[in-house]
């Protein structure tokens, strides 16, 4: 995964960078401690976008399954928040389990769902918890995510990921994301081929690569570097800068300017691409293209970038994702917004707020339809999804392949603000006929079952 925040310790990957001003607590918290109508109640629409009665009443029995009783479903919600102080999957899980809730909750049982705060290097500490008292994980993320994946399939904890981040755990066993990336793939062959031979044909063999200096970009600049040339294009420069930050961008934009770069990939934290595009707009410079990556996507980075804006043509994929900004033709976009207004009205909403949303539908779903609420249920039923659109605001994608969508999105900055890239749609916000590019190179497996001595039939 493509969100990458470089912090000063080692790095901080993430998925979790965004935009939200929230600053949380330390301490773990129940996202839905306020309080929800009695289960059985049902004040709110229960439907979701093209999504019918997602959430309602029901009879729900006593139960000796973890995390489950009569009245409440408890699920994990991890997430780097005491760390990078950016709390979109908090968020998302306190707005989505309200609204859930207050429709009847999933067949009258109540999600409670209990925040995982990993502080970024406490991944397996958390898991650990988790394993000892919810039902699954969900809506969630941490940027080491791997740290922790040995231990979740050891106590068959299913989790249903906002985003997903290192190798060891994108594609793991019990483990659904609702959509890209998929392992063993570039998740980003539709939008680099638009970029390298259509947008922006001049910039092929001229592609440059600037990541942090930390093992994780690494493998990730490899992995750019690969699939650049299996889709026609030639990196002829490539760079590190150092995690614990960049006193003058001068230098990297001089060499920029001197390799006579045309296509920027910067994998890094989008305040220091800030910086880098104020050295090379002084300098006088501007590629044709920067992958500013979805981890930029937001107002932040306008507000970093400044003038900037103006001379550099910074783009990003949102993994066939609606752009928020075009919530006003997508009902689907514009209910999570609403949402927010109505049960977090001084929260943001992001990309990973959307990430996430999809994840807490799928789950949601899945669960309800299980006459007998079990994690293999669970699982099963979400693994079936052939089509998932979380309500209309992401391109169908199909849970039970292992390939990527054909289908993708593109955004632009602008110094007006993001806004929808012409890279020429032709379903909807999607543009569905990327290519598929398998990487050749070895950069590790995801974790299986069978590497912890278990197997899908231990899953109860």
């Amino acid at each position: 995964m493509r969100r990458l925040l470089i912090g000063s310790v080692t790095v901080v990957a993430v998925l979790l960078a965004g935009c939200s001003t929230r600053s949380d607590d330390d301490t773990d918290t129940d996202a839905a401690q306020n309080a929800s109508p009695a289960a059985g109640a049902s004040t709110a629409s229960a439907d979701f976008g093209t999504l019918k009665d997602v959430c309602g009443p029901g009879t729900a029995k006593a139960s000796t399954v973890q995390g489950v009783t009569d009245k409440k479903i408890q699920v994990g919600v991890m997430s780097d928040v005491g760390f990078t102080k950016k709390s979109e999957f908090v968020d998302a899980a306190e707005v989505f389990t309200k609204w859930c809730n207050d429709a009847g909750g999933i067949n009258g049982r109540q999600l409670e769902p209990v925040t995982r705060d990993t502080r970024l290097m406490e991944v397996r500490q958390r898991v650990l918890e988790a394993c000892k008292s919810d039902f699954a994980l969900v809506g969630g993320g941490a940027a080491l995510d791997s740290l922790g994946v040995q231990d979740r399939l050891k106590c068959l904890l299913p989790n249903f990921p906002g985003q997903s981040s290192q190798i060891g755990a994108i594609g793991s066993d019990l483990q659904l994301i609702a959509s890209q990336p998929t392992a063993g793939y570039f998740s980003y062959a539709g939008y680099y081929t638009w970029l390298l031979k259509e947008k922006y044909p001049d910039s092929a063999q001229k592609v440059g690569i600037i990541s942090g200096d930390a093992p994780v970009t690494k493998v990730m600049s490899a992995q750019f570097k690969e699939a650049i040339a299996g889709l026609g294009g030639t990196v002829g420069y490539s760079d590190l800068y150092p995690t614990a930050g960049v006193s003058d961008w001068t230098p990297y934009a001089q060499s920029i300017k001197n390799k006579g770069v045309k296509g920027l990939v910067f994998l890094g934290d989008f305040a220091s691409l800030a910086k880098l595009e104020q050295a090379l707009t002084n300098i006088d410079y501007a590629p044709d293209w920067i992958d500013a990556n979805s981890n930029a996507y937001g107002p932040a980075f306008q507000q970093l970038a400044g003038t900037a804006l103006a001379e550099q043509h910074n783009y990003a994929e949102l993994f066939a994702t609606a752009p928020l900004e075009s919530a006003s033709s997508n009902p689907a976009t514009q209910q999570v917004i609403d949402l927010f207004k109505k049960y977090a009205p001084d929260k943001q909403v992001t990309y990973p707020v959307l990430r996430a949303f999809s994840a807490w539908l799928l789950f949601a779903t899945s669960a309800r339809d299980c006459a007998e609420l079990t994690r293999t249920c669970v699982y099963d039923n979400a693994a079936k999804q052939s089509a998932w659109t979380a309500g209309g605001f992401q391109a169908p994608f199909d849970l039970s392949s292992k390939e990527p969508t054909k289908c993708y999105s593109v955004v632009e900055a602008t110094a007006k603000g993001w806004q929808p890239a012409d890279f020429k749609p032709d379903q909807g916000a999607y543009r569905c006929d990327a290519p598929v590019y398998k990487y050749k190179g070895k950069y590790g497996d995801p974790a299986t079952l069978a590497s912890v001595g278990k197997s899908m039939s231990d899953l109860t």
